[in-house]
């Protein structure tokens, strides 16, 4: 397994291997693409909030929806990791691997770890994703083996 460079990316979008849409240059880093909030989802409230900024009560649960929808090919899959700003404001999340053959945006299970209300704006870059290409195709994509969340758009719970 190999990590995708900012190069690597930009051909596997060309060749359709990959896809980011909306896709924005500036998000590309040297070994990803940072992903953006599309909506927020606060459990204490019940509220969605899609536009302006989200403040987040302390030690909550919230999610994030990415606003880029992802499309992983057949031989590439991915990680998501934090953006430091975030974690240093107390932000916890979970991330995990995201499943070739995955087409949809992203959900992120997240808690505010601080004792004091956070605010986080709709737009901001939150995450950053990192791809790898796979030593062979698996013998099913994630659309056969599960595909709870195929094609899913907001914050699916």
């Amino acid at each position: 397994m190999s990590i995708l460079s900012d190069t690597d990316i930009r051909q596997a979008l060309h060749e359709g291997n990959l896809g980011i849409e909306p896709f924005i240059g500036k998000n590309l880093t040297p070994n990803g693409y940072d992903l953006t909030i599309d909506e927020i989802y606060l459990k204490k409230t019940n509220e969605h909030i899609k536009e302006g900024v989200a403040i987040i009560p302390p030690l909550s649960w919230f999610a994030i929806s990415t606003k880029e929808f992802v499309k992983m090919g057949s031989q590439i899959t991915s990680q998501l990791w934090i953006r430091s700003s975030y974690a240093r404001k107390g932000v916890m999340a979970s991330f995990g691997k995201v499943d070739a053959g995955f087409h949809g945006t992203l959900t992120i299970s997240c808690f505010n770890a601080n004792d004091q209300p956070l605010e986080i704006p709709i737009g901001d870059r939150f995450c950053q994703i990192v791809f790898e290409r796979m030593a062979s195709t698996p013998s099913e994509l994630y659309d056969k083996k599960s595909g709870n969340y195929q094609n899913q758009r907001g914050i699916k719970l």
